[in-house]
């Protein structure tokens, strides 16, 4: 059984929505490890990555009424807003993080990746290590260009417009490869 259908996202949220500080508190152990792996996957820098985690945590606390269980999990909710918030600080710190693509591609074939986070399945990889080995092994199969496509989308944070420009691709190519890439991945994953 993994950690997402044990812990009670839906439940720890419906708690903070009603002022529930240890309900919040909870959730901070629970997920603020993770969370600020996936944050400092997109900065690359440490002390902002803190700081954007701060800050998700209090507007989880701040926001928990509007989640709503029929749009989705609170556990992809929780990471979408992080996320959310690590790349308004990437765009908003003036600095941009350039990335080599065999780095890139060095990464996928030595790194856990758990920065996936916007959707359920996705951000359950993080601890789960069988799912993030079958990930992996289904990257393999995608062709250089769109792995880095889908590398530089989730675990740098980049837009398609910046992938374009970074692989000196037209917008649409990149638009085609990225859902092709993760139509492929989800169907490699089942």
């Amino acid at each position: 059984m993994s950690l997402s259908t044990e812990f009670d996202y839906e439940g720890v949220l419906k708690n903070c929505a009603q002022g529930d500080r240890a309900a919040l508190m909870q959730l901070y152990h629970h997920e603020a490890t993770r969370l600020l792996t996936v944050v400092m996957r997109i900065l690359k820098n440490r002390p902002l990555s803190e700081d954007v985690v701060h800050d998700a945590f209090i507007k989880i606390w701040q926001n928990a009424h509007s989640y709503h269980e029929e749009l989705g999990s609170a556990r992809g909710w929780l990471y979408t807003l992080t996320r959310n918030l690590a790349l308004n600080a990437l765009k908003h710190s003036n600095r941009q993080v350039l990335a080599e693509p065999d780095f890139l591609l060095d990464l996928c074939d030595n790194q856990v990746l758990a920065s996936e986070e916007q959707l359920d399945d996705i951000a359950e990889l993080a601890t789960d290590p069988l799912a993030q080995s079958s990930l992996l092994t289904c990257l393999e199969y995608l062709a250089p260009e769109r792995k880095l496509c889908i590398l530089h989308a989730y675990v740098d944070g980049y837009t398609q417009d910046e992938i374009a420009t970074l692989l000196n691709k037209p917008l649409g190519t990149v638009k085609s490869w990225i859902k092709r890439s993760l139509n492929a991945l989800k169907e490699c994953l089942q």
